[in-house]
């Protein structure tokens, strides 16, 4: 998930800087689960199955199967392939299936709980026919009540997201593969794959809001048990480019299989640069539900932190969003993909996000509208025309100075710092345009920054915390630009 990453590591973990920048997506929103059927392990009176394993055993009694023609380890599709191989009729299939699992009720595993219950998740996808994962929501945000909305695909009868996904008002789960019914409209056999992929790739039957959210946001393909040619088909229909094109969003597959297939592992590391590979499905959301927790566990602690300091700092009212004290909001909305007209612009370096997110949360909580490149996809000339185009249209530039640009001697910060100097040597002596601050102390007039820089007056935002001065300075400036 990394930008930096040149190759895929089919470890056991992913590496520290590839979880915290998985975790800063999840908060904005930005990361999509898709759920396969290694997450649904049940309790039986057998111990734990695989969900899968088990509704196929019970439909070899349904289907009057003969069990000594199928394979020993026998999956459902040999089930299925078997009985319509002896004239059986599709369509009975289906319907037993369905009678099977009314009849189980399972309870939803608790990998599946553990996902649900990391609340920045609000669209779910899953390539699985039951409705444990929607359970699984129900019972960790709503008491379980049913206030998870399910959409299901079908190649004869698309349907898509009911809205763009940030005016989504509750979470969603699609089914991709369709959704347990009586009638033949979900996967259960090989065919059925074959016939929902074909779908899927068919400009008029493609549900065309769910795949530009697929297209446009980080995956976590978890527990899909795809063979080694379907991952491959399927990364390539969700990301709709080359796997090889540069882009700024990638993939953690998560799967109890994929790490030991060689070369699928060595397909990806020479072609698709943005995919990582994490071994074993559930220990995965295991490991991501318990760093989750963790990083919640630390903003609030920091929040109430903060709360103390500002409840005991007389006057310490004003701006209904930061006081005197750097007081920010505990929600960041991560910034719009196009930049607003007349934004302040705020060049950081990727390792200052932090801070970064908490300036934005302030200085929006004062009214002023801030853009950042969140992605910081640092490469090809669309992007760079692209910075260049919101510096030049941008009412105000921040440039974050920290120990990390002074670590930084190259960087393409550098190169905004470099684009916002061009625009200021065309505006009248004293014009007020770039605004830096400091987010850790950092010495202005020993740091590694523009000559011009150093002329300038450095605002101290420790951690990227906003004074209510500072805001309601920029505010003002806004004002009297604006008149």
């Amino acid at each position: 998930m990394t930008t930096g990453s040149t190759s895929i590591q089919p470890a056991a973990t992913l590496d520290e800087d590839a979880w915290e920048d998985l975790l800063s997506f999840i908060e904005e929103r930005r990361v999509i689960p898709i759920v396969g059927p290694e997450l649904l392990q049940i309790s039986t009176d057998r111990g734990p199955r695989q969900l899968y394993d088990w509704v196929a055993e019970k439909l070899v009694a349904r289907l009057n199967v003969d069990r000594s023609d199928l394979p020993k380890h026998y999956t459902l599709n040999d089930v299925v392939c078997l009985f319509l191989a002896g004239r059986g009729r599709r369509e009975e299939a289906y319907v037993r299936l369905r009678s099977v699992l009314k009849d189980a009720a399972f309870e939803p595993p608790g990998a599946l709980r553990q996902l649900a219950a990391i609340a920045d998740f609000d669209l779910f996808v899953t390539t699985t026919f039951d409705s444990l994962l929607e359970s699984a929501i129900n019972l960790e945000r709503f008491g379980g009540a049913a206030s998870t909305e399910v959409l299901a695909y079908a190649p004869n009868r698309v349907t898509d997201l009911p809205t763009e996904r940030e005016q989504l008002t509750r979470p969603v789960v699609y089914h991709l593969f369709g959704k347990l019914s009586a009638f033949p409209t979900y996967v259960i056999s090989d065919e059925d794959l074959l016939e929902y992929i074909c779908g899927l790739q068919n400009e008029s039957l493609v549900p065309e809001r769910l795949f530009h959210e697929l297209e446009h946001n980080h995956l976590l393909v978890i527990g899909s048990n795809f063979s080694n040619w379907l991952a491959r088909l399927f990364l390539r229909m969700t990301k709709r480019h080359r796997l090889s094109d540069p882009r700024d969003v990638g993939e953690v597959l998560a799967d109890d299989g994929i790490a030991q297939d060689e070369r699928l592992v060595a397909f990806l590391q020479q072609v698709s640069v943005r995919t990582r590979i994490y071994s074993g499905a559930e220990r995965f959301v295991e490991e991501l539900h318990e760093r989750w927790q963790k990083r919640q566990k630390a903003a609030g602690a920091a929040g109430a932190s903060d709360r103390s300091g500002a409840s005991g700092r007389p006057g310490a009212s004003g701006l209904s969003g930061p006081g005197a004290s750097g007081f920010s909001p505990a929600r960041f909305l991560p910034p719009a993909r196009e930049m607003p007209d007349h934004a302040v612009f705020i060049s950081y370096t990727r390792e200052d996000l932090g801070a970064v997110q908490q300036i934005k949360a302030g200085l929006e909580a004062a009214g002023v509208t801030t853009w950042f490149d969140m992605d910081r996809l640092e490469a090809g000339d669309d992007y760079d025309r692209k910075i260049q185009r919101n510096i030049a249209r941008c009412s105000y530039f921040i440039p974050v100075i920290s120990q990390n640009t002074q670590r930084r001697l190259e960087g393409y910060f550098r190169r905004e710092w470099s684009y916002a100097l061009d625009r200021a040597r065309n505006m009248a002596e004293g014009a007020l345009f770039i605004l830096p601050v400091s987010v850790d102390g950092t010495d202005a007039a020993q740091g590694h920054v523009p000559e011009r820089f150093k002329a300038l007056h450095f605002t101290p935002l420790p951690a990227g915390r906003v004074t209510q001065e500072f805001a309601q300075r920029l505010a003002e400036l806004l004002r009297v630009r604006d008149r």
